[in-house]
């Protein structure tokens, strides 16, 4: 517990802040995905934003060395997608992660976005994917444990037959990155750490069709799936209230097709 941070009301409207700036970079760069496309355009779009409109920072950019905006993982990619040349085709499937830095604060999400018309299998991991997170946070409560969390996530997408990846978890976030907890998207009711309010950290399941293993490629950052299934991943950023949690960052033009999930209980 000395390593996992408990914020103040004022600290928490920061992390608010960064946090809708970061649903917001979301929000705009979903009318650009489609066929055709390129993952460096897409990037591009959402740098402009951040860095014009926003007047904030990319978080990404340099982190460890990484050289873009967002994180662009398509089909196969678990997760850490550097963008490129690589053009979007009909029926991809994609997940676009970004954070951003504002007046110190990081926000950071994730969301999946559908390119053209894709495969009926596609669209279920996507969706039982969403529904996982959705559990995932509804799992968040004082006196409740991360065990909790990951339990009510495997849950879900075991019922529907698909993984869990287990080499990556969300991340306590405030003014560092990545902090403590580590937030496992799998585990047993009641064991792990004990949530208190104020704590803050990103709940971010990935879901594959196959196997949950996964493998790095040579680039040092890209993650895809070992039998080159699909994956799936979304991303909120939570914090632990007296009632229950709050979404930090809610996306401005909802969940789309997917099942509303209460901001704030």
């Amino acid at each position: 517990m000395r390593k996992v941070k408990l914020r103040s009301a004022a600290e928490i409207a920061q992390a608010r802040e960064a946090g809708k700036l970061a649903a917001e970079v979301l929000q705009v760069v979903a009318e650009h995905v489609k066929p055709g496309v390129t993952t460096d355009e897409l990037d591009r779009i959402c740098f402009e934003h951040i860095v014009k409109v926003q007047k904030a920072k990319p978080a990404n950019i340099g982190y460890h060395g990484f050289p873009k905006t967002i994180c662009s993982s398509v089909n196969e990619v678990i997760c850490h997608g550097i963008p490129s040349g690589q053009v979007l085709k009909d029926g991809d499937i994609i997940n676009v992660d970004v954070a951003v830095i504002k007046d110190g604060w990081f926000g950071d999400c994730s969301r999946m976005y559908f390119v053209g018309q894709a495969a009926p299998a596609a669209h279920k991991l996507v969706a039982t994917t969403y529904e996982a997170m959705c559990a995932g946070i509804r799992a968040v409560r004082p006196g409740a444990t991360l065990g909790d969390v990951g339990h009510a996530i495997q849950s879900v997408a075991h019922r529907d037959g698909f993984s869990v990846v287990r080499e990556y978890c969300g991340h306590g976030i405030g003014t560092t990155y990545h902090d403590e907890p580590q937030v496992l998207h799998y585990g047993q009711r009641g064991a792990g750490l004990p949530l208190k309010e104020g704590m803050i950290f990103t709940i971010e399941p990935m879901l594959n069709a196959g196997k949950r293993h996964s493998r790095q490629l040579d680039d040092g950052w890209t993650v895809v799936t070992v039998d080159g299934s699909l994956s799936a991943q979304w991303e909120h950023m939570v914090v632990v209230t007296a009632t229950g949690y709050e979404i930090l960052t809610p996306w401005p033009d909802g969940a789309g097709d997917y099942p509303p999930i209460a901001t704030r209980t």
